[in-house]
């Protein structure tokens, strides 16, 4: 008989719930979770790791491509789309596996269902699971977290079908390769996909409302990254809308709006990436005390819901929807439930990441927040050029930005465009949570040849000391 009482249910086995459950196991707490689809969620199965074994695939692709650069030949290159596509599944399923195995070491129950609040007796929670509409269990627990994550928005009358029209699940696992494609947004996910289907030789062009593309980077980064998309090839329609769609006979004719004028773009398949929304339905929120915004649960700062023992973490709640930010609240949760008193999660510290080529990276304040914020600042640049591993690997394009306050010598924020940035960025998340200013940061010793010292030059730049530049 499985057992149905705990000190602490987890309804979503994301990367904000499966972490949740192994920091509450680690606390000796008796801990399920209830996954209705994949452990790991959609980040390990259908977004973060699959993507990013697709665009590794375009990196080498690139790179072959490219072999005469670095005096090799490489001649009549190709890709098979299944083989690719097959890759990618298969990494997304090794990690569920490898998550599985977390679980059963960590002596987690799982329960395969759908989670769904049932009321409360005495003090303790109830959680109704079901598969298929039919009962599987029910649970009680002192302490319920909800992790249920988020889906992909989309347009009214502008749905995706998985054949003509895409989101990025049907992006990840393509029948066949589009030789045009319109991507509708331009955040992350958006120019990710983009990034992918253009270095594998499609012809792409992305449509973004924003003045810019991925509008809450840096605007120094968002111009440089459109300068190079637009020199490989990619059309950029920025303040600009999608009106509409007509479906063909294999392939779409799309209505763009900008400045005022429209026109009509006829590609083979369109991708949908203009945000998502939260998974509040189905949860037994209806009666509770818990509130839900634009499809979000709304939590205080240690994810606490407004109906008692209920909690809420990851893309259900707040920006930014990232999964890094997911587990972190996951163990913030758990702890505070546990009374240990973590500290409350900073956004100022959480770095952002598109994997797209060349890559972005991010943490704190952009120059213009910076300055909306009554911050005098000091901004030092230091671009890729300058750097020796960066010309050695054959990939210059790029810079870093560093954004201090003027009076204390605060790091604000980093922002990174180049080759493997989002490695490098995590350097700066450490400076920050550590409190770090220009003179720490001008004091640390970057090892010789890397790319991350142009990390260092990007501080020294900003009080007029960069040394390569």
């Amino acid at each position: 008989m499985t057992e149905t009482n705990f000190d602490l249910i987890v309804v979503g086995g994301g990367p904000g719930g499966y972490v949740a459950a192994i920091r509450a196991s680690q606390l000796g707490m008796k801990t399920a979770v209830v996954e209705r689809e994949h452990l790991g969620g959609i980040c390990l199965n259908w977004g973060c790791i699959p993507t990013k074994a697709l665009l590794r695939t375009s990196e080498v692709y690139h790179l072959m491509q490219h072999a005469k650069d670095y005096g090799l030949k490489a001649d009549n290159v190709g890709f098979d789309l299944d083989a690719i596509v097959k890759r990618s599944r298969n990494v997304a399923g090794q990690l569920n596996m490898g998550v599985k195995g977390l679980m059963k070491k960590n002596k987690v129950t799982v329960f395969d269902g759908q989670g769904k609040l049932n009321g409360v007796t005495g003090a303790l929670r109830k959680v109704a699971v079901t598969k298929d509409n039919k009962p599987v269990a029910d649970l009680t627990a002192k302490h319920v977290i909800l992790a249920t994550g988020a889906r992909a928005r989309e347009l009214p009358g502008m749905e995706a079908d998985g054949d003509l029209v895409w989101t990025y699940r049907h992006a990840m696992v393509p029948k066949v390769f589009p030789k045009s494609l319109l991507v509708i947004g331009s955040g992350a996910i958006g120019i990710e996909f983009a990034s992918f289907f253009q270095t594998m030789g499609s012809k792409v062009t992305v449509v973004e409302v924003m003045d810019r593309i991925v509008p809450v980077e840096d605007a120094d980064i968002s111009a440089f990254l459109r300068k190079q998309l637009e020199k490989q090839g990619m059309v950029i329609k920025t303040k600009a809308g999608v009106k509409g769609l007509k479906k063909g006979s294999g392939n779409v004719t799309v209505t763009v709006e900008q400045d005022g004028k429209t026109e009509q773009i006829t590609v083979d398949r369109v991708i949908s990436a203009v945000g998502i929304v939260g998974n509040v339905e189905n949860l037994g929120l209806d009666g509770t005390k818990i509130k839900v915004e634009k499809t979000h649960v709304v939590i205080d700062e240690y994810c606490r819901t407004g109906e008692p023992g209920v909690y809420a973490i990851g893309d259900l709640c707040g920006p930014p929807w990232l999964a890094h930010k997911a587990s972190h609240e996951g163990v913030i949760c758990v702890e505070a439930i546990a009374g240990l008193h973590p500290h409350p999660l900073q956004t100022a510290l959480i770095p952002g990441c598109t994997y797209c080529h060349p890559q972005v990276a991010s943490v704190g304040l952009t120059e213009q927040a910076a300055k909306d914020k009554g911050h005098q600042v000091k901004v030092g640049k230091f671009p890729f050029i300058g750097n020796g591993k960066a010309i050695a690997l054959g990939d210059t394009n790029g810079f870093v930005k560093t954004v201090f306050d003027a009076k204390t010598g605060e790091l604000l924020g980093a922002h990174m465009i180049g080759p493997e940035v989002t490695e490098m960025i995590q350097g700066y998340t450490v400076a920050k949570t550590l409190e770090t200013t220009e003179a720490e940061l001008m004091h640390t010793v970057f090892p010789h040849p890397t790319i991350s010292e142009t990390m260092h030059e990007a501080v020294l730049d900003a009080y007029g000391r960069v040394v390569h530049m």
